[in-house]
């Protein structure tokens, strides 16, 4: 016996919506604040149910304790960043006009 699985549709309605909005940031510059003070900048290339964020050719700036002087910015290359460590994240302005599709915040 062969199972084709659930006949029920498990997506929420907003779910379409939802996924169409993660895709057009998909290769967009993000910068991501999180919980220790550090900021990583670097394209967006996906995400998971938990919200880890995986970043390309991310560089990681760290918390400085002046305000005008932000450092040299150490390269990673692939970051992931774990869901629970994430306070914010922004899209850089000129990406985000070429997305098109998201508008906002989350």
């Amino acid at each position: 016996m062969e199972e084709n699985g659930p006949p029920w549709n498990l997506e929420a309605p907003s779910s379409s919506s939802s996924r169409q909005k993660l895709e057009g940031l998909l290769n967009k510059n993000m910068r991501i604040r999180m919980t220790d003070g550090r900021t990583l900048v670097g394209l967006f290339l996906c995400t998971d149910r938990d919200c880890n964020v995986i970043l390309g050719s991310a560089q990681e700036f760290l918390k400085s304790s002046d305000m005008f002087s932000q450092g040299e910015p150490r390269v990673l290359g692939l970051a992931m960043i774990p869901g629970h460590h994430v306070v914010s994240i922004e899209v850089e302005a000129d990406t985000l006009a070429d997305a098109g599709c998201f508008r906002g915040s989350p």
